[in-house]
């Protein structure tokens, strides 16, 4: 029997586990890097034990310092969750070697998973379908187009689509690049890239008996940078007969392995129904939750019960109903997927059923890895919550799950909930219709786009203007003063400024005595925290919240968030839009240019890993590099200078690029 269980993970993960523990009555203990010694996940174990430094590769990745925390604290077993080493073997095997007990596969299973290749041709000889593998330096026109792997790792690092054959050897070696960082293996391939396919996975539990169950499929084919954002079971508009191949297949692929434990075998569907393995992930899921809500299990307590020696017994249960998850990411979609950092000033999701577990009735789960204050910095996964819903029919859990993040207040970081409202209300989603390309396909429809457009910001400025107003009057009434600004007779529109998404919005409304007012609406209802707003004869109420320097919007037209500006800024203040600066911390990976080049608007420059992703920094306008303080290695923070691009002047723009 297990008694402690140390999580070797962080975040929402740390928090799942916790939960089931606390249930079985499984005393646990958290480990934290030191920007972590405050996270929810530190102060919900019984006991605690630091990792010094920030990086992973200094903490959640130190495999020995992780052994040695669990015998500090008297652990007797580990759990690895995912992501960090929950795949590697080698980690495995120093859990077993001190003498605890591993809370996932054996380390053979792992390690023959754990490089795509041998992966594949294992499962050729298990009879489950594989896509040929393809050596770079030998592909041809006809094999276009191709799909550049990792052979290591997962979670979409190491992945690049090539479509011509110029532009493979650069996604090699930026292949190459990003999975030596991410996973220390180098080592990618080349399979042929099935277009709008579908990724579709199976979730298999088996015991050291020989016992093997496959729990229903997930569809997880809505995917931004091959990292999956929505996950459904079951997945819509598949057959029987291939739901039942596609559950075989995955039992075999566990069976040839001798797998023991939960883990997930994916498989890429085509538009003709044929399919093909793709990986198997040792490990639990992100998604997982979708399955527990349709299967009524605890895939983490049956985790443990395994672990422990104990056999499943009789069949696996019927899946009952539909569930569908949404992945809360701190990242800006309508800016190449820019991660956010910074405090979460507010986390809520109102209606929310259930916490880490699945609602008795059709409702909203939430699994999250942050709360109200938590930080969010540049060397985690810009992951922050799961949004979970079940109900009995697919339309009604899609519709409680949008209308769940459209109220949601999310303050602080940037999120990708907007784009997660518009894919779960788009209708060829709700009809079913989703592959890999999802995104791409229906880009024209504004999906990465803001919810709020510039009508509701200009609202929103005006709410926020008028509750700050309503604030003021507030405070004066309480100390007997009068209101800053208050004129016993008319005078000119009182205006305030805001900066919002990289643009300014000025509010103007005039002051009278039957209450402020503002051309074209109606101002129906001012309080310090809510507004209500009536245009052409439609009244749209509005919550306002202030935080330091930043002033939060929400209302059923979208979310809007404002920093106020000095009404006089001091131009020393202003950035030269020539500079280039880090959006967030990060270290610079590659550079694409050399002082002197001329470059065109668009061309990227460089490279920045930050949230265990890769992004471009680009050239705003075409012009000349004429700075460029940064080399690869170099570790920049927020606002550090990475390039200086000198734009053309009017006779230079139409020179050719030498």
């Amino acid at each position: 029997m297990i008694t402690t269980l140390l999580v070797a993970n962080r975040g929402e993960i740390a928090r799942r586990i916790l939960r089931t523990c606390r249930d079985l009555g499984v005393a646990t203990v958290a480990v934290h890097s030191d920007p972590d010694a405050h996270a929810p996940h530190v102060r919900e174990a019984d006991a605690a034990v630091r990792l010094p430094g920030a990086a992973p590769a200094d903490t959640y990745l130190r495999g020995d310092l992780l052994v040695a925390a669990a015998k500090t604290a008297g652990a007797d077993a580990v759990h690895p969750g995912y992501g960090f080493l929950s795949e590697n073997a080698g980690f495995a095997r120093e859990v077993i070697g001190a003498g605890l007990t591993w809370v996932g596969p054996r380390p053979r299973a792992i390690e023959l998973m754990g490089s795509k290749v041998e992966a594949k041709r294992l499962m050729a000889e298990a009879g489950v379908p594989v896509l040929a593998e393809l050596d770079p330096a030998a592909v041809t026109e006809a094999d276009l187009p191709v799909l550049v792997k990792a052979s290591a790792g997962g979670g979409g690092r190491g992945m690049r689509v090539v479509r011509s054959l110029a532009d493979l050897p650069a996604a090699v070696e930026s292949a190459r690049s990003e999975a030596a960082a991410a996973f220390g293996d180098p080592l990618v391939f080349c399979e042929r890239y099935v277009e709008s396919g579908r990724h579709i996975e199976v979730q298999v539990l088996a015991d050291a008996h020989g016992t093997v169950w496959a729990l229903g499929e997930r569809d997880c084919s809505v995917q931004r940078r091959h990292q999956k954002l929505v996950e459904e079971t079951p997945a819509p508009g598949i057959s029987a007969a291939l739901r039942r191949s596609l559950h075989e297949a995955a039992i075999r692929a566990a069976e040839r392995i001798d797998y023991v434990g939960a883990g997930t075998v994916e498989f890429l569907v085509a538009p003709d129904g044929g399919f093909a393995f793709l990986e198997m992930n040792t490990r639990l899921q992100v998604e997982h939750p979708v399955t527990e809500c349709v299967t009524g299990l605890d895939l983490v307590e049956r985790q443990i019960r395994i672990a422990e020696g104990r056999p499943l017994e009789g069949r696996p249960p019927a899946p009952d109903g539909h569930a569908v998850e949404a992945r809360l990411y701190a990242e800006d979609p309508a800016r190449d997927w820019a991660p956010g950092t910074g405090t979460v000033l507010r986390f809520e999701v109102p209606g929310t059923d259930a916490v880490f577990r699945s609602p008795d009735r059709a409702g909203i789960r939430v699994d999250s890895g942050v709360e109200d204050g938590s930080e969010v910095g540049a060397h985690y996964d810009a992951m922050l919550a799961k949004v979970v819903a079940w109900a009995p029919e697919r339309e009604d859990a899609l519709r409680r799950l949008a209308g769940a993040l459209a109220r949601a207040r999310l303050h602080g970081p940037v999120t990708n909930r907007d784009l997660l409202v518009r894919v779960l209300r788009h209708p060829a989603f709700l009809q079913g219709e989703v592959h890999t390309r999802f995104l791409e396909e229906h880009a024209a429809d504004g999906l990465t786009a803001p919810q709020a457009g510039p009508g509701t910001v200009r609202l929103a400025a005006l709410a926020a203007a008028l509750a700050e107003s309503a604030a003021r009057r507030a405070r004066a009434a309480v100390l007997g003063a009068v209101p800053a600004g208050w004129r016993n007779l008319p005078s000119q529109p009182r205006r305030a400024r805001y900066a919002t998404r990289g643009a300014e919005v000025e509010a103007v409304y005039r002051s009278t005595r039957s209450g402020p007012s503002a051309d074209g609406v109606v101002v129906v209802a001012v309080d310090p925290d809510r507004v209500v707003l009536e245009v052409d004869g439609l009244r749209h109420p509005f919550t306002v919240t202030r935080h330091p320097g930043l002033i939060c919007v929400d209302s059923a037209l979208g979310a809007v968030e404002l920093t106020p500006l000095d009404r006089f800024p001091d131009p020393a203040d202003e950035i030269d839009p020539a500079n280039l600066v880090a959006p967030m911390p990060g270290t610079v990976r590659r550079v694409e240019v050399r002082e002197g080049e001329r470059v065109e608007a668009g061309r990227v420059l460089l490279w920045l890993e930050a949230m265990k992703m890769e992004h471009r920094v680009t050239a705003p306008a075409a012009g000349t590099v004429t700075r460029l303080p940064v080399a690869p290695g170099t570790q920049v923070g927020k606002g550090t200078v990475l390039a200086v691009v000198s734009p053309d002047g009017p006779d230079e723009a139409s020179e050719p690029t030498e």
